[in-house]
């Protein structure tokens, strides 16, 4: 297949587009490079797939998803089979700093990734959207039957109202379209603003690190292989009808039009303090902690119920915390030398 892969200069967008253009998919990756985070780690994620050699093919444009007249014209020239949507501003936290850059990232963004997709015939759009719509819920594990309408951050209603998007253009349109609610993800090549890269890095540099919630969040930590394996899983299942949906007792996962939700999850929230000892272990340095109050757009846990992604694509999480972070803090001390 011909696949655009947005956000390929990400964590998750580099890890998927590795892994589509190893098995044979021709990849076109899309990424504006913004500063969010160092340029640096996103031109390595680059450069090494620049550099292998794949069964298939891997080809990069600098592009942001916001430039409507850009896209327009990448889908039209490209004609491309599938679509993974994984271009976003990331980061709760910084969504209350910056909240303009989530309405054009992440809502113009998408509403240009659904027009290319209605006007060039795309068989099945996967996009990201995030743990975090769960929001102010408290029922665990989340379920994607579960109520999601009270966001507490500015990101997590981006990504709410991508799947409410997503849902206009397959009811109205026919577009095969699956949203991927993802939790906490982490691995080598992962982003600097989540916890387990700046633990890594202030730990190894003497530093205190910063403890919110006391130390009593829990996060579904999930491994990068397990979510691209579940990303590649709905690629290749395009979302149908749900022939016993109804209005009245409606299913919020599924629709009479081709779209469907899932969680991707490992299903094992771990406290974060213990998270933090084990990577004090794979460090062999024990780490100096503030312990502070939760911050503004927290959440105190997370935890995946995936039944129904394990029963609709056999998807299976195979790593546990000690092995990816194990894994990570590997390839941490090669990347940075340290």
């Amino acid at each position: 297949m011909k696949v655009l892969v947005t956000g390929a200069a990400g964590f998750i967008g580099a890890a998927v587009s590795r892994y589509l253009a190893s098995r044979g998919d021709d990849v076109v990756g899309v990424d504006n490079i913004n500063d969010y985070y160092d340029v640096n780690l996103k031109y390595g994620r680059l450069k090494e797939l620049e550099s292998a050699d794949f069964s298939g093919s891997f080809q990069f444009i600098k592009m942001g998803v916001e430039d409507r007249e850009a896209m327009a014209e990448l889908f039209a020239t490209e004609k491309f089979d599938r679509v993974v949507h994984l271009a976003a501003q990331a980061g709760v936290r910084y969504s209350i700093e910056n909240p303009n850059a989530y309405v054009d990232a992440n809502l113009v963004g998408f509403m240009n990734i659904l027009e290319g997709c209605r006007h060039n015939k795309v068989a099945h759009l996967v996009y990201a959207s995030s743990s975090s719509v769960y929001g102010a819920n408290e029922t665990m594990p989340f379920s994607e039957q579960h109520n999601v309408d009270h966001p507490v951050s500015l990101y997590a209603a981006s990504k709410k109202a991508n799947e409410l998007m997503a849902h206009t253009y397959s009811h109205l349109y026919g577009l095969s379209t699956t949203g991927l609610r993802f939790f906490t993800v982490y691995g080598p090549w992962g982003r600097p603003d989540m916890a387990l890269f700046k633990f890594t890095k202030a730990i190894l540099e003497g530093k205190t690190i910063q403890v919110y919630n006391y130390g009593n969040h829990r996060r579904d930590f999930t491994y990068i292989d397990d979510i691209v394996e579940g990303v590649i899983r709905t690629l290749d299942r395009p979302a149908e009808s749900d022939k016993n949906w109804n209005g009245i007792s409606p299913n919020p996962a599924s629709s009479k039009a081709p779209w469907k939700i899932y969680n991707i999850g490992a299903q094992n929230p771990v406290n974060l303090l213990k998270f933090i000892e084990t990577l004090e272990a794979a460090l062999g340095v024990t780490a100096k902690k503030e312990l502070l109050p939760m911050q503004p757009g927290d959440v105190p846990d997370t935890y995946a119920d995936v039944a129904s992604l394990v029963e609709d694509t056999g998807y299976r999480p195979a790593v546990n915390i000690e092995q990816g972070i194990n894994e990570f803090v590997k390839w941490y001390r090669a990347f940075y030398n340290v």
